[in-house]
């Protein structure tokens, strides 16, 4: 009975051994997958840290590129604002031309007067003139219309650039870091 407890006792630790020894071989398998799989994953993040730098770096370039040519939109929009006001003060001083033509007017009619012949087409000429008088306003009006309009544009575009210029300059403190 002693040889079968002890024959009963050594085969117990001999299964004991054998399952520690599968237990272990098994957690080193899996140890070794586990290692594996995060080689992998870490080599894709490198990838697409990679990716993320160079699409950085392409961002801060294109932003670079739209400020400045927000830049020269805005220095154009201010250039083509300053020949709209001296197109308006033109006219402003053509318009005062035409009211001269009042004074016109009034030689001719005298003239008219004078010479029955002429006093039909004189007529008709003011009549065209006061017409040319009317529609220089209405273009005058039209014109500083249109240089209020430019203003509001180019503070726009101005506007426009500043938010671009902020957006773009976190980019630039990246710029030293990318290849």
């Amino acid at each position: 009975m002693a040889e079968q407890e002890k024959q009963l006792f050594i085969d117990m630790v001999g299964r004991l051994s054998w399952e520690t020894q599968l237990h272990l071989d098994e957690r080193q398998h899996h140890f070794f997958i586990n290692k594996v799989v995060i080689v992998l994953i870490s080599i894709l993040l490198v990838v697409l840290a990679v990716i993320n730098v160079y699409y950085v770096a392409i961002l801060y370039r294109d932003l670079n590129g739209i400020v400045g040519n927000m830049d020269l939109m805005h220095t154009n929009m201010q250039k083509v604002s300053a020949r709209m006001a001296r197109i308006t003060n033109n006219m402003v001083k053509f318009e005062d031309y035409m009211t001269h033509m009042d004074n016109i007017e009034a030689s001719t009619a005298e003239m008219a007067r004078m010479m029955p012949r002429i006093s039909g087409n004189m007529h008709d000429m003011a009549q065209d003139v006061s017409a040319m008088d009317l529609n220089m306003a209405r273009m005058s009006r039209g014109m500083n219309h249109i240089d209020q309009r430019f203003r509001h544009m180019a503070d726009g575009v101005g506007v426009m650039r500043y938010h671009v210029w902020t957006i773009s300059r976190p980019m630039g403190a990246m710029n030293p870091m990318l290849p």
